[in-house]
Parts: C-alpha cells; sequence; structure tokens
C-alpha cells in the first residue's frame, strides 16, 4: 500500500471526513484490522484564509509547498490537498515536489463522466466559483459545460462555508438556502451538482437535490484509496 500525504486544515473540519473516509475505504477493501498508511500535515487555516483575501496567492503556494515537501520527506508517495480552493496553487506545489499531486478537480471530473453527465453546477468558495483554475480545468481537460449561481448566490455560497461550515456551525437555514440554489443551477441545466469545497458536504446531501451531488470530499478521498492501492 501506497503511503497517502495529506495537506489538510483548510479547515480541519473537512480534514477529519478524509481521514475518515480513507480509513473506512482501506477497511473496507481490505477488512480486518486494516487501515490506511497516512503522513497529514495540518496547516492554520487561518494564515491560509488571510492569504486568499489579500490575493496573495504565491506566498499561499509557498506555504504549501512546504507542507507537501514535509510530506515527502516523511515517506509520502503522492500528495493530496485536502480542500478545492487552494488547488489554485497545485501546478506550483507540483513544479517543486518529485512525487505526484492527486488533483481534486481530476477526480470529480471523472466521477462525473462515468455517471455519464456533460453539465453540471458548481458550488464552492468564490475563488473555486469565480476563477479559472477549477472550472476552466473541468472545460478544457474533460470536455465539461459548467454552469455556476448568479452573483448574489455565490455571496450567500462563500459565506456560508467561511462564516459557519469552516467553524462547526450547521445550520437549518443555510441548508435550506443552499438546496434552492441548487435547484436555481438545475433550472438552468445542470444535470449534477459539484460540491465544489470539502465542507459543504457537512451540510448538503443527496435529499437536498434531486440531481445527483458530487461530494469531492470523498471523491477524492475515494480516489486517494484508489491510487493508494496501486502496485
Amino acid at each position: 500500500m501506497k503511503v497517502i500525504g495529506l495537506i489538510g486544515g483548510m479547515s480541519w473540519e473537512s480534514t477529519v471526513e478524509y481521514y475518515r473516509l480513507i480509513n473506512e475505504a482501506v477497511k473496507h477493501r481490505l477488512g480486518g484490522l486494516h487501515s490506511a498508511k497516512c503522513v497529514l500535515y495540518s496547516v492554520d487555516f487561518a494564515e491560509v484564509e488571510e492569504l486568499q483575501r489579500q490575493g496573495n496567492w504565491s506566498e499561499a503556494a509557498e506555504l504549501l509547498t512546504a507542507a507537501a515537501l514535509n510530506l515527502e520527506q516523511g515517506g509520502a508517495d503522492f500528495v493530496v490537498i485536502c480542500t478545492n480552493t487552494m488547488h489554485k496553487v497545485a501546478d506550483a506545489i507540483q513544479a517543486r515536489i518529485g512525487i505526484p499531486l492527486l488533483h481534486i478537480a481530476d477526480a470529480t471530473a471523472d466521477a462525473v463522466k462515468r455517471a455519464g453527465l456533460h453539465r453540471v453546477g458548481l458550488l464552492g468558495t468564490r475563488f473555486t466559483m469565480e476563477d479559472d483554475f477549477y472550472r476552466g480545468r473541468l472545460t478544457q481537460q474533460f470536455g465539461l459545460e459548467v454552469v455556476i449561481p448568479d452573483d448574489e448566490d455565490r455571496k450567500t455560497v462563500h459565506r456560508v462555508i467561511y462564516a459557519e461550515l469552516c467553524v462547526g456551525k450547521i445550520r437549518p437555514e443555510s441548508k435550506a438556502h443552499l438546496a434552492a440554489i441548487i435547484s436555481r443551477l438545475v433550472g438552468m441545466g445542470a444535470q449534477g451538482i459539484i460540491l465544489g469545497c470539502t465542507e459543504l458536504g457537512l451540510l448538503l446531501d443527496a435529499r437536498d437535490s434531486r440531481v445527483p451531488l458530487f461530494d469531492t470530499t470523498q471523491v477524492h478521498a475515494l480516489a486517494a484509496v484508489e491510487e493508494a492501492m496501486k502496485l
């Protein structure tokens, strides 16, 4: 079994889910007392969030590259960034390390295509929804059509993520707001919805949508297990 290198803490609320999902999947695959071989480097999310707000992505890349190098030195065979937004600096990290980086958008696109869908709605932080690093990868490398909420709905999703989910607040009214946003995306032709923030699965599930939801935390964690099992 390969050693999975996890860059977590963005936020730790969803990193816990990565650890649980990965170990449950390994136990399911191998049985008995088996669990995953992994190394976790958990950053201080307050530092990362400040760099995001400043638009200082180069410094953010340095911070996460240092984490990835620590994982590599600690014996990791590949790296998993346990967040969607910070894949904005994934290419910069990959250029500085000698082990592969398992990209969350690639794993998600594979899941969408396996489901036979081609037009998907995307929820996430405003960086993930608005910038090209994520949507562009889905469209250019995988041929998917991606629709995003309007400006007001994007503000709502972003606020719920940072002000609530990242600090452990699960509010029924926010669940209802996001379910309504999903419904509007379906009205725009979305055949499925990408929960493109690793905290969104803490709030939303299949009951909140009449089309399939792709929880990127689950998709990415299971993709990491698949990679770990390759000889």
